[in-house]
């Protein structure tokens, strides 16, 4: 390593007679060497990261893919717990300057994504039950690893300065996890409105309800394929007695434990369910590879202990396991741009030691 930067440095001084300089590319690839690994090269070029502190995590394009809209618990922007904001991707210095922030600042808020158009969004908050942040679960005596389920939760429409336009959900108990179909027309969300944790659908103006799974367990984090047509999730499958009592123990808490989780596909309207992986352990953050013939998403699958989580992708049948990632720590929520051409996620590489999440986005130059 750094007998490549010392190269780098010596090619900028033996050329300065012709007045030649490094170009943008070869600046870009000594950033690649800096923060990808060598075996990530395969997959990934051209990396940027983003953010520089707090935890900054599920970042999706605009329809155009020129801003980015993510959740952010960065103290130094005023949070106290996550919030939503968005960026010029290519543009703007999140390293010297705040976003743009397009939640209302009260609250705890998840998964934001663009509405067609661009100049609306719609994301979860807790904010119409209570201005504070929620509580955080503290650590258990059995030593379960939980997720809280705020009942709190319901999903809202805003413009890009952090105006409520309209709430889209009103039913008791949780609802959020909202996504856009590229198409446009439908978002899909998680709810606890039966008393389980399933998916639904709605237009985007929230009409035409159609609940889309109905097994025990929970299912979240869905995202619709490039077409429309399909749908990708997590969900937890409760077997045996013990397990079930467990899952539903936990959920009359307000908790659900995402340890043990795997992807699932469906057509749009949750007809031909599948389950795609078998891999043990926790499987999450799934997204669909542009061609809408394979998932990328993160798994600690490969680990005794539970961590860390690397990026995988899959064939739709099941087919083809392939590691895209070889960090140490945590790489998760892949999302491919509308056109395909670049990825972002979110990583706690390059942290300083701190457990910073941020957000990376690079060029995708795998198949």
């Amino acid at each position: 390593m750094k007998n490549f930067l010392f190269s780098l440095a010596f090619l900028t001084v033996a050329c300065s007679p012709k007045t030649e300089t490094v170009t943008e590319s070869e600046v870009r690839s000594a950033t690649d060497y800096l923060l990808l690994h060598p075996e990530e090269m395969n997959y990934l070029k051209n990396i940027k990261q983003l953010t520089f502190g707090g935890n900054n995590a599920e970042a999706y394009w605009s329809f155009n893919d020129s801003l980015l809209v993510f959740q952010s618990d960065f103290a130094g922007w005023g949070n106290e717990c996550d919030q939503m904001f968005y960026l010029n991707w290519r543009e703007d210095d999140l390293k010297n300057n705040q976003p743009q922030r397009v939640s209302t600042g009260l609250g705890r808020t998840t998964c934001s994504y663009f509405l067609p158009g661009d100049q609306t969004i719609v994301y979860a908050s807790t904010h119409l039950v209570d201005p504070a942040c929620p509580p955080v679960p503290e650590r258990r005596a059995d030593g379960k690893y939980v997720w809280p389920i705020y009942d709190s939760f319901d999903i809202f429409t805003s413009d890009l300065q952090g105006n409520i336009l309209s709430q889209l959900t009103s039913e008791p108990g949780y609802d959020a996890e909202a996504t856009v179909s590229p198409k446009g027309d439908r978002i899909v969300f998680t709810s606890m409105r039966t008393g389980d944790l399933e998916l639904f659908t709605m237009n985007i103006d929230g009409t035409d309800i159609k609940q889309i799974t109905s097994d025990l367990g929970y299912d979240g984090g869905a995202f619709f394929s490039p077409d429309g047509s399909k749908l990708v999730w997590r969900a937890s499958r409760p077997q045996t007695p013990e397990e079930i009592k467990e899952y539903q123990d936990l959920l009359k808490e307000g908790l659900v434990k995402p340890t043990d989780m795997e992807l699932y596909v469906a057509n749009a309207d949750g007809t031909d369910i599948r389950k795609i992986t078998s891999l043990g352990k926790a499987n999450w953050a799934p997204f669909f590879h542009p061609s809408g013939e394979k998932l990328i998403f993160a798994s600690n699958h490969q680990t005794e202990r539970g961590f860390p989580f690397n990026l995988f992708m899959i064939n739709l049948d099941g087919t083809g396991l392939t590691r895209i990632t070889h960090d140490g720590t945590f790489d998760a929520f892949p999302v491919f741009s509308n056109d395909g051409k670049y990825l972002v996620f979110a990583s706690n590489r390059n942290n300083g030691g701190t457990r910073d999440t941020n957000l990376f986005v690079a060029e995708w130059i795998g198949d």
